[in-house]
């Protein structure tokens, strides 16, 4: 800070103490001015807050809400983008559906359902992000804008008053000891930022109502991300019901036993009457030798999961591994992903491609 600045800034402050200790009578603000000052106020509280929860109802997963807050929405109008840029929990579960119903195969009834169910998981993925990216650019950007343009410009102009309400104060003290004119320059720019304030402040409070357009905005994302849910599960629910009266309607087969091959009892001579001894350890100076697994277990006093699939990081943040890797958990994020530790690399990770062989404490 420069010298000029230091001065100032101790300007002011002995401002401040002279009104306080000094028992001087400052200027007052008129009730409407302080009224309107505390709308602002709790207005400016009410969009910060609604802007955090927000994001954080359109992506509990952390990782994701990080990505949302950065999402250019632009890009997404011109079709440039075909996502968010994260995945959806309905997306993974309609991928992990889709898998194990090919591995099924067209003879299984739950397969073909499956394959049913998870084309419907991906279509509610879509819809889902149409909603991320319909709030972001209709409800979120505005909010934003808000906040870091009207409500910052606001406080500006409410700061420069409170310095010059106490330097128009400060000299109307010393009346007598400085020229007039200074006394009165003072005044004027007292006048001058009390009505700039009250401007900006009076014209926010005054169009409240693009707020309550962009809460609406909002509400109808909802609506038809809701619409368009309902209609999707109604579909799939129909083709579950078709199949449970066609698999109904057909006739059972009957199970029919293979014939039974006879069973060889092998040489008499063996001492276990015929049953062959189960293969005996290596042995190494008398000591058995053991069999290395391909991964061995984790301690376990600590919480762990085994990978039942290789998941491939799509995001910053995720944490990638092989089928078999045993992870180490160190959060659970929600109900659907959990943050781990694997190699010395740490991140995040859906529970369904894990199986947890060790809870996390509770």
């Amino acid at each position: 800070m420069s010298v000029a600045g230091l001065k100032k800034q101790f300007y002011k402050a002995s401002q401040l103490v002279s009104e306080k200790v000094g028992g001087a009578e400052g200027t007052k603000l008129d009730d409407d001015f302080k009224e309107m000052e505390k709308k602002v106020d709790v207005t400016s509280k009410a969009v910060t807050e609604v802007l955090a929860r927000t994001i954080e109802y359109l992506q509990p997963n952390p990782a994701s809400r990080a990505k949302l807050t950065m999402l250019n929405t632009v890009s997404k109008i011109r079709g440039q983008v075909k996502n968010p840029g994260y995945p959806q929990p309905e997306g993974l579960l309609g991928e992990c559906m889709i898998r194990h119903g090919k591995e099924l195969g067209g003879e299984s009834n739950f397969g073909d359902a499956l394959l049913d169910a998870g084309e419907s998981m991906r279509r509610l993925a879509e819809v889902k992000d149409s909603l991320d990216i319909e709030v972001k650019q209709n409800f979120i950007d505005p909010l934003q804008n808000l906040c870091d343009k009207d409500l910052k410009e606001i406080q500006h102009h409410l700061k420069k008053l409170e310095g010059r309400r106490l330097d128009f104060d400060y000299k109307k003290k010393r009346q007598g000891k400085i020229a007039d004119e200074e006394l009165r320059q003072a005044l004027e720019k007292f006048e001058e930022s009390k009505e700039v304030a009250e401007t900006s402040m009076h014209n926010l409070l005054e169009t409240d109502v693009e707020q309550v357009s962009q809460l609406s905005a909002l509400v109808d994302a909802q609506l038809d991300y809701h619409r368009q849910a309902v209609q999707i599960l109604d579909e799939l629910a129909d083709k579950l019901k078709r199949r449970m009266r066609e698999a109904s309607s057909r006739p059972k087969r009957e199970y029919k036993p293979k014939p039974r091959e006879p069973f060889d009892l092998g040489e008499p001579e063996q001492s276990n009457g015929g049953f062959p001894c189960a293969t005996a350890p290596k042995m190494t100076d008398n000591k058995p030798v053991r069999t290395p697994s391909s991964r061995s277990m984790p301690p376990l006093d600590q919480p762990s999961c085994k990978a039942l699939y290789d998941f491939e990081p799509e995001n910053d943040g995720e944490l990638g591994f092989r089928e078999g890797d045993l992870i180490t958990l160190t959060n659970q994020i929600d109900e659907n992903w959990y943050e781990g530790m694997l190699h010395g690399q740490s991140g995040f990770f859906p529970l369904s491609y894990v199986e947890v062989l060790v809870p996390l404490p509770q």
